[in-house]
């Protein structure tokens, strides 16, 4: 059984991930996320099943499957969003856990041809039109 981190939104769930977090689903690797700063439309993040702070702590065979998933959310991210990129960030500097941010990139949108912003803050929703975009991530898959 792997060790959880009570410092780990990922790992505790709760008010700590509510903050910035969606779910949308539980893969075999991974659980999904909505989040919540939608400044690019789609963004999701993919965060690991267990606490592991490296892709390197993986062995091969988590890390394809771990891979295969993050794909499955990104062709659902294409397919309702139809995005011109999606761009993938695997930070963790601070936070610690596995997992990657999927944000989605329109040719005349925001950002185009540079890095995402972390956090802009830019677009905040609803719990509802956060729950929208989970369903159609969801359809999607």
């Amino acid at each position: 059984m792997k060790v959880k981190d009570e410092n780990c939104p990922y790992c505790m769930g709760g008010d700590m991930l509510a903050k910035f977090a969606y779910p949308v689903c539980t893969l075999d690797t991974c659980k999904v996320y909505v989040f919540k700063e939608q400044s690019k439309p789609g963004r999701c993040v993919c965060a690991y099943k267990d606490h592991v702070s490296e892709i390197v702590d993986l062995t091969d065979e988590e890390r394809s499957a771990f891979f295969a998933d993050v794909v499955k959310v990104a062709r659902a991210i294409h397919k309702a969003y139809h995005p011109d990129k999606v761009n993938y960030g695997a930070y963790g500097d601070t936070g610690g856990h596995l997992h990657f941010h999927l944000c989605p990139k329109y040719k005349n949108g925001d950002e185009w041809g540079g890095t995402f912003t972390m956090n802009s803050g830019k677009v905040m929703l609803t719990d509802k039109e956060y729950e929208a975009i989970a369903e159609k991530i969801r359809k999607n898959m």
